[in-house]
């Protein structure tokens, strides 16, 4: 039963780095007042990148660059047209996703005719599995084996860059004059402009740090959890990270257990899938696989009314002419 547990959270932990990642990303972009629906579409986008870039240089190095410069762009798109233009954040971010499912199947196809997908990477061009010293020593050694060898051990580069984020991101936002202002221009703006501090590059600035996680989360699915891209690979990720963040609070620890608590149901699912349950029995695979999605409609449902955004989130910024 141990045994079980650990594996169950060893794949808790791989799942939910792309959810972790951006959600984070989604944390400097609405913190600083820019609501952005697209994470699903700059994952994607970013997962598109990174796997065609790593088959075709052969290298997982060369792939994460390219998921996070396609990333970058699509965020300063969105920047683009939400801060620059001050037009409609929501419907921004949706055509962001929009841009993103049909290109990435039009430019799949065309480059190599394998129904959207990008070659199968080998595995020189993705990131494999880091272990940690004495892990197989201590395999056998009762709770503490399994614990070290399965669980901390035996995971790829971008799964420990995932998680070191979330203190990195909390010194940021509440150690740093960049975090105190960026979290100032999401409340009131006009304070920060009226101190001679550009609410334009601040919001620009964060929209960077969301183009960059995106692409680490994107890069993540194509050239280490699965060995290349696969057409609409995403599956949503974007959208629960977006509902992680909001049953979160906007706060970078609490979103992290939201986002494994997603993580932990996926991977529950996939561990009781095509077991029959006590007194129930034979459970449809489906209604497994649903289980995260079902969670984001009732965490929405319940807690986005408890939750309070950001004051000027969402609210394009016009500076007043004296």
């Amino acid at each position: 039963m141990f045994d079980m547990l650990i594996l169950i959270l060893d794949s808790t932990v791989r799942l939910s780095t792309p959810l972790l990642l951006a959600c984070l990303a989604g944390l400097y972009s609405e913190r600083s007042g820019v609501f952005d629906i697209g994470l699903e579409g700059k994952m994607l986008g970013a997962a598109f990148a990174a796997g065609a870039v790593a088959a075709l240089a052969g290298s997982a190095w060369a792939g994460l660059a390219a998921g996070i410069a396609a990333s970058i762009a699509l965020a300063l798109l969105h920047g683009f047209a939400s801060i620059t233009h001050r037009g409609n954040q929501i419907v921004s971010g949706v055509a962001i996703n929009f841009l993103a499912i049909g290109l990435t199947a039009l430019l799949g196809q065309a480059w190599f005719q394998q129904g959207g997908q990008t070659p199968r990477l080998p595995q020189e061009a993705r990131f494999t599995d880091i272990t940690w010293p004495f892990a197989d020593s201590l395999r056998d050694v009762p709770v503490i084996g399994g614990l070290y060898s399965e669980l901390f051990s035996g995971h790829n580069l971008l799964v420990y860059v995932a998680f070191l984020s979330v203190p990195l991101t909390w010194w940021v936002l509440y150690r740093t004059r960049f975090g105190l202002r960026l979290r100032a221009v999401g409340e009131n703006p006009a304070a920060v402009d009226t101190a001679g501090i550009s609410v334009t590059w601040l919001r620009y600035r964060a929209v960077i740090c969301t183009g960059i996680l995106c692409g680490v989360a994107g890069a993540y699915l194509s050239t280490a959890q699965s060995a290349g891209f696969i057409k609409d690979m995403t599956a949503g990720r974007g959208f629960i990270a977006l509902a992680a963040l909001i049953f979160a609070k906007w706060r970078p620890v609490p979103a992290m257990f939201a986002c494994l608590l997603f993580g932990f149901l996926d991977a529950l699912a996939i561990r009781l899938q095509g077991q029959p349950l006590p007194v129930i029995g034979q459970v449809p695979v489906q209604v497994f696989q649903a289980l995260p999605y079902i969670l984001t409609v009732v965490l929405l449902a319940g807690f986005i009314g408890r939750a309070v955004p950001p004051k000027a989130g969402g609210v394009a910024y016009v500076k007043e002419r004296t």
